[in-house]
């Protein structure tokens, strides 16, 4: 038995001595999307949140297209061996895999390493609007099906499920415009082209500001301080309604244990810092610091929450088609 013991260790060495001396050279974080924007905020603050913390060079690599597949796809494939890592994010594993089949799989292709942070969503509509609050708002839309239209970033996208989600469950229809993305879909809103939406808060917030927008509704647990007048749908009565455009750090599956938990710890510890708190606020995002194991359920349930409410509500995007 003690000969055996000796040899499972002797065996296990390699991979000790390896998550010791982690990192021993550059790390990349591949972000799926193009520069600009809240992915590549969130990759480049990591990155230089952890160069200075490890004292090694992490590199941002932005990989765009087929909707977070193709960086997906570069990091499932990857060795598990802590030098490649990526900015997961509700879209390759959240609404991505409950609306569209993809060549990975969100849980059983990735390690999941440490939650970042994320920003609500609100349901906003056209200040002209004869509705000021949410209930006001279902009525008039019962009484004018016609006439209200509203807008989504895409297909599958959170604001797009989101919307659906409010309408199943006030119960009320509205034609959905779709545009490539959530740019174009403000733009045309403030034209008057469509009634009202559900963007992220960072998205909107200039334009609540300028009085373009007219906020009814704040996913979430709690009202946000940026706007602590929004009431949340949990407080208008309407529950599950805490989905988040949510960030975080994956790895390729069976990353090392002692690589996955440095990196938590580091990422963690960066998160408590005032400085970073006050980075993350220019998007609107709030810290959410997790265990990897909490982290991993999140992710599991995110994707369980939104492929339910795809099939009740008939979401599927057809990706020879898009």
């Amino acid at each position: 038995m003690v000969r055996w013991l000796c040899l499972a260790f002797v065996a296990s060495f390699p991979l000790l001595a390896a998550a010791q001396a982690y990192p021993a050279k550059p790390v990349r974080i591949i972000v799926p999307a193009q520069p600009g924007g809240g992915l590549d905020l969130i990759g480049r603050t990591v990155a230089d949140q952890l160069g200075r913390s490890m004292e090694q060079t992490f590199i941002v690599e932005n990989v765009a297209g087929g909707g977070g597949q193709i960086a997906s796809m570069a990091t499932a494939r990857a060795a598990p061996d802590g030098y490649t890592l990526m900015v997961g994010y509700v879209g390759t594993h959240g609404t991505n895999p409950a609306v569209r089949k993809l060549p990975y799989d969100a849980v059983k292709d990735f390690t999941p390493i440490a939650m970042v942070g994320g920003t609500p969503n609100l349901l906003v509509v056209q200040p002209s609007l004869p509705a000021t609050e949410l209930k006001s708002l279902v009525d008039y839309a019962k009484k004018n099906p016609k006439s209200m239209v509203y807008a989504s970033g895409g297909i599958g996208l959170l604001n797009h499920l989101a919307m659906e989600q409010f309408k199943g469950a006030a119960g009320f229809d509205a034609l959905v415009v779709h545009y490539r993305g959530i740019g174009p879909a403000i733009q045309d809103f403030l034209a008057g082209q469509t009634m009202m939406m559900m963007p992220g808060l960072a998205a909107a917030l200039p334009h609540i500001r300028a009085k373009k927008m007219r906020p009814l509704a704040i996913t979430g647990l709690k009202r946000h301080a940026l706007l602590p007048e929004t009431p949340t749908f949990e407080e208008l009565g309407f529950s599950n309604f805490d989905g988040v455009q949510w960030y975080g750090i994956v790895g390729p599956a069976k990353l090392p244990a002692e690589i996955t938990k440095r990196l938590n710890a580091e990422i963690n510890r960066s998160l408590a810092s005032p400085a970073l708190q006050q980075r993350l606020s220019g998007e609107a995002i709030d810290p959410m610091p997790m265990a990897p194991e909490q982290f991993g359920r999140f992710i599991q349930a995110d994707i369980a929450h939104w492929t339910a409410l795809a099939r009740e509500r008939g979401i599927q995007l057809d990706d020879q088609a898009r």
